[in-house]
């Protein structure tokens, strides 16, 4: 599924224009959230991932988004405009994209952010109520 904006962008869920090299080199050194990812590890995510959302502006990556799914439960991750592209309203695109306009938009959505809660609110997402749990990862129990 693919759809134009305006200035030359596309949005697309084609996993085989998804530019692995960029989405390392943005998470390994821009996302405070992948920093601490080894590439093997992005790259299996990438593979084994429901939906893959790239942002593209003449050829070039300049956007990802990664879901995971079940059908029921959706999961957002790696949601990035990288920064000589962002102030154009290209987030609010990407993530409409991702979550409203999928194969998941009836699916109940998850994802963690420390800093973008203003662009996901725009969507309906919130606090959990209190039935949702969490288990960090082993290393953070330790």
């Amino acid at each position: 599924m693919r759809r134009a904006l305006d200035g030359g962008y596309e949005l697309d869920d084609d996993p085989a224009r998804i530019d692995a090299d960029a989405v390392w080199a943005f998470l390994s050194t821009e996302a405070y959230w992948g920093r601490e990812r080894i590439r093997a590890d992005v790259e299996r995510q990438i593979r084994e991932a429901t939906r893959l959302v790239g942002l593209y502006r003449g050829g070039e990556q300049v956007g990802f988004a990664r879901i995971v799914a079940d059908g029921r439960i959706a999961y957002l991750a790696d949601v990035y405009v990288i920064q000589a592209h962002r102030g154009r309203g290209l987030g609010v695109e990407l993530v409409r994209f991702a979550v409203e306009e999928g194969p998941h938009a009836g699916a109940r959505w998850m994802l963690h952010t420390e800093d973008a809660h203003g662009l996901y609110a725009r969507f309906g997402f919130g606090p959990p109520d209190e039935r949702y749990l969490e288990r960090p990862p082993a290393v953070e129990r330790d």
